[in-house]
């Protein structure tokens, strides 16, 4: 074994117990973020699920009507539109706690412009209007 070699073992020998909290930390905020993304996914599953059960059940029943349909879209929409939502929370930890990259930061800010433009789709399609449009409710004094 030459010196160099010798060094360069000591060097991380030295080094690593400093390092392991930190390193542990990181682990945590990776599942934490896997979580997170894990959440979206069983909640979207999840209510599509019961909706389709929902909506098979009052076909079957013969108990469908004119909203039947128009109420299953919407328990969709508003499933997606939360997943989406939590699924750009599990991004920006992601990105901005485990991997603070130029490039990952633009990935990021792609995503999150791609997931603004479903969101605002789906809410013009549940709501028929605009997210920044007051709804037909409200009304302005």
């Amino acid at each position: 074994m030459c010196v160099e070699e010798t060094e360069t073992m000591m060097a991380g020998m030295l080094t690593t117990p400093r390092d392991a909290p930190l390193e542990g930390m990181l682990n945590w905020v990776a599942y934490a973020a896997t979580g997170i993304e894990l959440l979206a996914v069983v909640l979207i599953v999840g209510v599509i699920v019961f909706a389709t059960l929902s909506y098979s059940m009052k076909i079957m029943a013969r108990q469908a009507d004119m909203t039947t349909y128009t109420d299953f879209r919407h328990r969709v929409g508003r499933a997606l539109l939360l997943g989406l939502e939590i699924l750009v929370a599990a991004d920006i930890i992601r990105t901005v706690v485990l991997e603070p990259t130029l490039t990952n930061v633009l990935v990021l800010g792609l995503l999150v412009l791609i997931r603004t433009f479903l969101s605002w789709s789906l809410v013009l399609e549940i709501e028929e209007r605009w997210p920044w449009q007051a709804s037909q409710g409200s009304t302005k004094e």
